[in-house]
């Protein structure tokens, strides 16, 4: 399956310090309220994400960033994870519908960097 490139994320320890920067320096448009997320979709359909990353280190993932694959359906990303880690990745967080949504799950590729999947859950709760 060809995945299409939904986001790329970076976690950061200080989230208002990088909004300022990525927002006043260099000039993206992103979105927060004050949390440990803030986001924007780029003119090329791309999110660019802020994650303020207080989660617990796992040995041998780069935690700095992430890229995220969108897929179609919650199917989808049970799937793509079983085949992802039969195919040499690592698994981080298993598929799990997440309350904004999305289903997601996270795995490490050969040399430890983080991917996310993701598809829209129709019955989500806002």
């Amino acid at each position: 399956m060809k995945h299409q490139l939904g986001a790329i994320g970076i976690c950061v320890h200080n989230i208002e310090i990088m909004v300022k920067f990525y927002r006043d320096v260099m000039g993206f448009d992103l979105e927060w309220e004050g949390g440990p997320f803030a986001g924007c979709q780029m003119k090329n359909g791309v999110f660019f994400n802020l994650y303020g990353d207080d989660r617990p280190s796992v040995d041998g993932v780069n935690r700095t960033f992430q890229i995220t694959c969108n897929v179609d359906t919650r199917e989808e990303v049970d799937s793509e994870y079983e085949r992802l880690l039969h195919a040499g990745a690592e698994p981080v967080i298993s598929p799990v519908d997440q309350p904004y949504g999305l289903r997601i799950c996270f795995v490490a590729d050969p040399e430890g960097n983080q991917i996310e999947l993701c598809a829209p859950i129709e019955d989500a709760q806002s």
